[in-house]
């Protein structure tokens, strides 16, 4: 399997057009047709549904098409790193993060580089701990944030003073609004919208005394911010990390934040591979962090 072929392939999933695709690629139609053809063969699998006016992926396309873009963006990455090793210390370093408040700590630390190193480009992507750790094992990220209670064991890391604080996004209208914090009991009867990860990782058990399977929950979260949307209609209620969403105290009408009591908290991490092997500019970026946090 030929990365010139990938290209064509994602090409032809981007316009769902063979013709269009072909045009955008400088291909004859025959051609690109051709190369696709020989790709199926190669896989023993059809990728695409040919219709008269419009081209869909089968389900084994769908699959291919996301194998794809991981594949396509780590070899930009790889050729980008290479084209600049004689240069001086120029490139691009990926984080991936949740939402935290955390990220303030890391962008301080790193916020340096932007002055010695104007060349250094930071790519920041967001996704919940699952993501992270996903594309950090793949080499599409160079680093991660992961919002954690217990230190990661399969990644090299060090730990940020911030900690998260949960707590439940409510209506104002719901009466769970008129106390100053939110205990397991209240919790059991109360329509939930949760992150996946955490129930999944059963992160709430202990301090629930039960199983969080055990939870009303109406709707998952994989990032916070359209989840509030969900409070503002009268679904249900967000369990969360304190400051993620605004409230009433910052404009937000309808909307408001009560802890967890007794406290329950998540560590930040900031993670990479272990054994990891940087380009210049993220050694640069790992000196900048272990200066702030040996």
């Amino acid at each position: 399997m030929e990365l010139r072929v990938l290209k064509y392939f994602l090409a032809v999933a981007r316009h769902e057009n063979i013709s269009r695709a072909a045009d955008e690629l400088n291909l004859t139609q025959p051609t690109l047709s051709r190369q696709i053809a020989e790709l199926e063969e190669e896989l023993g699998m059809a990728l695409l549904v040919r219709g008269k006016r419009r081209t869909m992926l089968t389900e084994a396309g769908l699959f291919l098409k996301v194998r794809a873009e991981e594949i396509m963006t780590l070899a930009d990455k790889t050729v980008e790193q290479f084209a600049h090793a004689d240069e001086m210390v120029e490139g691009d370093v990926y984080i991936g993060c949740g939402e935290t408040e955390g990220m303030r700590e890391i962008v301080k630390a790193i916020a340096s580089l932007h002055v010695s190193y104007p060349h250094i480009r930071i790519h920041l992507t967001s996704g919940n701990g699952e993501l992270v750790a996903d594309q950090l094992q793949k080499g599409i990220l160079d680093f991660g944030l992961l919002c954690c209670a217990a230190a990661p064991v399969d990644y090299a890391y060090r730990k940020l003073d911030h900690k998260d604080v949960w707590g439940l996004y409510l209506h104002s209208s719901n009466p769970l609004a008129q106390k100053t914090g939110i205990q397991s009991a209240d919790l059991l009867t109360e329509p939930l919208i949760v992150s996946r990860q955490s129930v999944e990782a059963k992160e709430f058990d202990h301090w629930l005394g039960h199983p969080a399977q055990e939870l009303d929950v109406v709707a998952t979260y994989n990032l916070i911010f359209n989840a509030a949307f969900l409070v503002e209609q009268g679904f249900g209620s967000v369990l969360g990390f304190a400051g993620l969403i605004p409230t009433e105290r910052q404009g937000r009408e309808g909307i408001v934040f009560r802890p967890l009591m007794p406290e329950l908290c998540s560590h930040n991490y900031f993670i990479w591979k272990k054994g990891q092997v940087f380009s210049r500019a993220g050694k640069l970026v790992m000196a900048c962090f272990e200066a702030v946090f040996p």
